[in-house]
This record gives C-alpha cells, sequence and structure tokens, in this order.
C-alpha cells in the first residue's frame, strides 16, 4: 500500500486528490450504472446530496455583493404571503448561518432520511417546494444557536429566485459554476440525467429513484465531478466567484462547533485548517475537503451510503504527511 493509497473496501465511487494542475492520485472504483455495467471513472457525475448548500450561500452571497440581497434582510420581505410560520425577524444571514430557528421539513435532528411528505415527482422547481416547507413551528428564536436546516437552504433559494428574477439552478451555474470553469456541474433533473451521471443505489440494491426530487433546490440536488470540485475550490480563493471580503464572510467560524468538532461558516463547514463541503442521502455520500494553505484539494464521490467523510480526512492526512 502507498501512503496516498485510500480505504476502498466496499467504496463505489471516485476518490481523488489534487494540487494546482496535477493529480496526486485518482481512484475510480464500483459500477456507475448495473444493468448496464457501466464502471466509475474519474469523469463520472455524482450527486452531492447536501453539498449543493455550499453553491447555494455562495450565490446568495454574490447577490449580496452586488446589492441585490444584504444579509441583514429579513426572508418576510421576500417570502410575502409564503410560509407564515417563519418568524419577522429572521433574516438571510440567519438561514445562511443555519442559525434561523425555523422548522424544517427535513429535521436532521429528528430523521436524516425521513420521507418526503409529498410525492416526490412534483418536487421539479424550487416554487414546488412551498408545499413541502410549510407549517412547521418555529424551534427556537432566530439566532439563538446552530441547528442544521434543509428547509432553511430552500428558503434561501426561493429567495434568491424572487431577488434576481433568475430560477435557481440557472442563477447557481452563472454565478458559481461558469466563473469556476465547473463544465460538468448542474442540477439536473432525475429524469433526464446528462451522460456519465452514476446512478444512485440504496443499500438493498435498488435504485433512488423514488427517494429524491425530481429536481433539486437550494439544500441539495447538484451533481459534479471530482475534477470540477477541485476547480470549485482553486476558484473560490483565487477570487473567482467572489470578491475576497465576501470569501472571507462564506468561511468565516460563526459556530464554532457544530456538531463532530467542526466548525460552521456560511454554506462552508471548517475542520481546523480544511475547508469542507459535504452531503449524504439516500443513494449518495460525497465530501471534498480543501487545504488553503498548501492548495490541496481530496474528494470522495460515492453512488452508495457508505463512509465517505473517514476517508476523504485520511486521505488529506496521508497527503499532508506525503508533502512534508
Amino acid at each position: 500500500m502507498t501512503p496516498l493509497e485510500p480505504d476502498l473496501d466496499g467504496f463505489s465511487g471516485v476518490v481523488s486528490a489534487r494540487r494546482g494542475d496535477e493529480v496526486l492520485g485518482e481512484w475510480a472504483v464500483g459500477l456507475a450504472d448495473r444493468t448496464w455495467s457501466v464502471p466509475n471513472s474519474p469523469d463520472t457525475r455524482f450527486g452531492l446530496a447536501s453539498g449543493a448548500k455550499t453553491f447555494t450561500a455562495l450565490t446568495v452571497l454574490s447577490l449580496v455583493g452586488d446589492g441585490t440581497l444584504s444579509l441583514d434582510a429579513p426572508a418576510r420581505a421576500f417570502l410575502r404571503d409564503d410560509l407564515p410560520l417563519i418568524a419577522d425577524d429572521v433574516t438571510i444571514d440567519h438561514l445562511l448561518t443555519h442559525r434561523s430557528g425555523i422548522g424544517d421539513y427535513l429535521d436532521e435532528e429528528i430523521d436524516a432520511l425521513a420521507p418526503m411528505t409529498v410525492p416526490v415527482q412534483q418536487l421539479d422547481s424550487t416554487l414546488a417546494y412551498l408545499a413541502v416547507l410549510d407549517g412547521f413551528p418555529t424551534k427556537f428564536r432566530a439566532g439563538e444557536r446552530f441547528s442544521y436546516c434543509n428547509g432553511g437552504f430552500v428558503v434561501l433559494a426561493l429567495i434568491a429566485e424572487r431577488a434576481s428574477g433568475t430560477p435557481f439552478a440557472e442563477l447557481v451555474r452563472r454565478r458559481v459554476f461558469a466563473p469556476a470553469g465547473m463544465t460538468a456541474s448542474g442540477f439536473p433533473r432525475s429524469d433526464a440525467l446528462p451522460p456519465s451521471t452514476a446512478t444512485g443505489y440504496k443499500d438493498d440494491g435498488r435504485t433512488n429513484v423514488f427517494e429524491l426530487p425530481v429536481q433539486g433546490s437550494g439544500d441539495g440536488g447538484a451533481h459534479s465531478t471530482v475534477a470540477d470540485l477541485h476547480r470549485f475550490w482553486l476558484a473560490l480563493r483565487d477570487g473567482r466567484i467572489l470578491p475576497p471580503e465576501l470569501a472571507e464572510l462564506a468561511i468565516e467560524s460563526v459556530t464554532s462547533d457544530a456538531g463532530d468538532g467542526m466548525g460552521y461558516g456560511r454554506g462552508i463547514w471548517l475542520d481546523g485548517e480544511d475547508l469542507l463541503l459535504s452531503g449524504g442521502d439516500h443513494g449518495v455520500t460525497a465530501s471534498s475537503r480543501h487545504d488553503p494553505h498548501t492548495g490541496v484539494t481530496v474528494t470522495g464521490l460515492a453512488n452508495i451510503e457508505v463512509p465517505t467523510f473517514a476517508r476523504v480526512k485520511a486521505l488529506m492526512a496521508s497527503v499532508r504527511a506525503a508533502l512534508s
């Protein structure tokens, strides 16, 4: 075993370590499509689940940068009569930092894999999510504490759409994917997936097609590749997505311990020196870890529910040891 060889036992997906234009190591195992026996490859696109929240946050911060939104603006100014149980004092920044206290349609403190309350085929736009976001009372006063909130990031997507007049997926493409050169990334419909996209598989061997929305929104549904995620981190640090002052807000530690010893900024997890994008759902696990000091990105993308976070963290430690 070489110092950079990751643990691939039971894994199905791609693990990658990159620095600048150099691929330090890349491993693709398992099948992207079991019906046709198509293997995973470094170019395979994978679902990111909650990793999409990072792109949502940066899109919102980009709108803040051009004056379309402001962090202290109340969500109610854009929601109007929709979602009346969201308190009037909840701001955009509360939503970005998971400190809004709003009730969550998918509350991970209760059940991270709870089924949708409406048929998933009805969820084909951000506006369609109003049917699942409504009816959840406030959990705590805005700003009181951190509580991971999926619904809050769908609300952010709705606000971004209404403020900009642009559909959310297109807004993310213009403000994050395009400036970063992420040509293989997007929010595809599950019934119109682009070429080289991995199918997600549940533990019982069935696909996740009946578990996830037709099209994701602010809290999930983006697809990407290991190469595009490396490009993303470099673009964020190079100022191609946000100006430096807003990029610093994204990685500012608003909550020092948001769980498992990690901090949280605005859409980005913080683990020591590393910046993290992370997500998991039915048939999807994704973890991308970037060290801004060395420029190294380690990413693990899987089309099964398998521990990926720990593998990526271990490989980053191996890379650091090899580079020291």
